[in-house]
């Protein structure tokens, strides 16, 4: 097998959540440019049909879903219709997120727990209703989108914002605990720590702290639309496949 076979995904079916723009909307790009049929789904339906219509072009089957990744009943229908619609689902990335920024004396409960229940319970429910499946085939790749948060406690200058860092930590311990209880049934669980990409979530930040936040970053940089891509299809192809319970730095080297 040659090392571009490693990364090849044609024939594999991956669902992204949160996928209709930003970082799961590259990630989007980097696996049907690899051969993978797309499944995206968020919220706002809209914006994942957008994205559904452009990889369209790229020559592989797509659709889009409306979903609410905190809600049981609608995640356990996505995945059942897309297995019914696609046969299988080969790669989960969980992307869908959610921020709220406030200083901790002042940060409302229900703004806490609106985070918790994107960023943790999404990532759970999602996990488990397409890990059901993934058990039955023996196989499957589950990436989670943590942050560079979750690893490093910034000053509030330049991210205040405790409900997601600390939700962010909670995914990477998640992602190393099912990785350990899945990797029997052939189930890879890995996650990827972003660092500071352009995003509608990284908007106003970007745009107040920049400044302060690029120099902090040793290569004097924020990410762009391509540098996320590489560690994405790394995790989803057989490449990683001697890899689990990881958490890939995409940073700048933010974290050290």
């Amino acid at each position: 097998m040659s090392v571009f076979q490693l990364f090849d995904l044609t024939g594999k079916v991956a669902l992204i959540t949160g996928g209709g723009r930003g970082l799961g909307k590259q990630m989007a790009e980097a696996y049907a440019d690899a051969g993978c049929d797309i499944i995206v789904c968020s919220r706002k339906l809209e914006n994942c049909e957008d994205t559904a219509a452009a990889l369209k072009e790229k020559g592989v089957r797509t659709k889009a879903f409306a979903c609410d990744v905190t809600n049981e009943e609608d995640v356990d229908r996505v995945v059942q219709e897309v297995i019914e619609e696609f046969g299988k689902i080969d790669v989960l990335v969980n992307n869908s997120g959610a921020t709220w920024g406030a200083d901790v004396e002042e940060m409302p409960v229900d703004a806490w727990d609106k985070v918790m229940n994107v960023n943790v319970k999404g990532t759970f429910l999602m996990s488990q209703k397409v890990g059901k499946h993934m058990i039955e085939n023996q196989s499957g790749k589950i990436i989670n989108i943590s942050s560079v948060a979750g690893v490093k406690a910034e000053p509030p200058e330049v991210l205040n914002a405790i409900g997601y860092s600390t939700s962010k930590a909670a995914v990477i311990h998640f992602t190393k605990d099912l990785a350990r209880k899945w990797a029997h049934h052939g189930i890879y669980v890995n996650s990827i720590a972003p660092g500071f990409f352009p995003s509608k979530m990284t908007k106003a930040v970007l745009e107040n702290r920049g400044d302060t936040i690029t120099s902090n970053i040793p290569l004097k940089r924020i990410g762009d639309e391509n540098m996320l891509k590489g560690a994405a299809l790394y995790l989803a192809s057989s490449a990683s496949d001697f890899v689990t319970g990881h958490t890939i730095l995409v940073d700048g080297g933010a974290h050290l």
